[in-house]
């Protein structure tokens, strides 16, 4: 049976079939009366720890700002994703958001279909210009080659591992490769093992028993720092890892897409940092947009950095603090490239942005 949740509680109801719908209450406000705003998730759930959930609470932050309605439909099967925006649609929202590389096509022939509702796509690079749908992307590889840069520092056996969501979402792949070539920046001789998702892709996401398999054999075979990149999946390994470090032979774990020391307590004990896209502002800005009806088509790009150490802050030495914290304004200005190499360096305004970026999401005085 699919639920209805409530702000408050969980509350078993009737609801559209492979999917569960939650609907925050609002009123309307006067100068948005016709806002409406649905989320489509990806089959990861809205709960996932990950980027459904960012989307989710950034979708619920900007819904109080604009004093309007959302809501979302939360996939069960991939089958299901046309089927899940086709009843967002005849439910009347005219702003809708999906979640996912995934969800590109089905949103594409929606926004086609649907010129007058405004769509945004969460991880969706757009290719061809469609007038009403906006893909926010990230620059996963910057994000993750500080991750990587952190893991080597980090580790005293010489060996850490990535377990990761499937080889054929972009975004994942570059989150690997970034994580792979920060830690060979940082130590060329270090060793790295990245283990993509072995079978299929609509399951590639929410399974922690994987995650927690793989990342177990990469702790017997050595490896000290386990990099999770695969929602749930990624999770499992994530845990292992905090279920298997002692303070005689400590193991550190990295997340990905949000701060999950935020989302999974579960990882505290190994829970290093995280390799963060900031969903929550991009859509906050490009729902805003929306309202105004300003939102164009093509695509944004997102800001990405490494969330705070929280209780590892002081285990964290200051000089990798500084490093880091150069590193992502080196990657932001183009000075140095995701592959470790020299780059062109753009504005020096960009750096300048990036550099006060770090610097506040690894400030000490974060809560814990």
């Amino acid at each position: 049976m699919n639920k209805r949740f409530s702000s408050m509680c969980l509350a078993a109801t009737a609801a559209i079939a492979a999917v569960s719908v939650f609907t925050a209450p609002g009123h309307v406000g006067a100068q948005a009366a016709a806002l409406k705003v649905g989320l489509v998730t990806d089959v990861g759930h809205v709960d996932d720890k990950s980027f459904n959930q960012s989307t989710w609470e950034g979708l619920q932050a900007v819904g109080k700002t604009l004093n309007v309605p959302v809501e979302y439909l939360e996939t069960n099967d991939a089958t299901d994703y046309a089927n899940n925006i086709n009843a967002l649609l005849d439910k009347g929202d005219n702003v809708i958001v999906t979640v996912g590389f995934n969800l590109a096509d089905a949103t594409i022939k929606a926004a086609k279909a649907n010129p007058k509702v405004s769509f945004i796509g969460v991880d969706q690079f757009q290719g061809e210009t469609v007038a009403n749908l906006t893909g926010i992307v990230f620059p996963e590889d910057q994000s993750g080659f500080l991750a990587g840069v952190l893991a080597a520092r980090m580790s005293k056996s010489g060996k850490i591992a990535s377990v990761l969501g499937t080889d054929q979402v972009p975004p994942v792949v570059r989150f690997k490769e970034g994580f792979e070539s920060g830690a060979k920046y940082a130590n060329p001789k270090i060793i790295v093992q990245g283990t993509f998702y072995p079978g299929d892709i609509s399951k590639a996401f929410s399974d922690p028993v994987w995650g927690a398999n793989t990342a177990g054999q990469a702790i017997d075979q050595g490896a000290d720092v386990i990099f999770g990149a695969g929602g749930g999946t990624g999770n499992g390994a994530l845990q292992e890892a905090a279920k298997r470090t002692t303070p005689a032979k400590p193991l550190y774990c990295i997340g990905v897409d949000t701060d999950q020391w935020l989302t999974l307590p579960e990882a505290h004990p190994c829970l290093i940092s995280s390799a963060q896209k900031l969903i929550p502002p991009a859509i906050e800005i490009l729902v805003t947009d929306a309202s105004k009806g300003t939102l164009k088509g093509g695509n944004y790009t997102g800001t990405v950095g490494l969330a705070p150490f929280h209780d590892f802050d002081s285990v964290v030495p200051a000089a990798v603090k500084t490093e880091l914290t150069t590193l992502a304004a080196k990657l932001a200005s183009g000075e140095l490239t995701s592959k470790g190499e020299k780059g062109t360096p753009a504005a020096a305004t960009m750096a300048a942005t990036m550099s006060m970026t770090m610097a506040a999401t690894m400030a000490p005085t974060a809560a814990k």
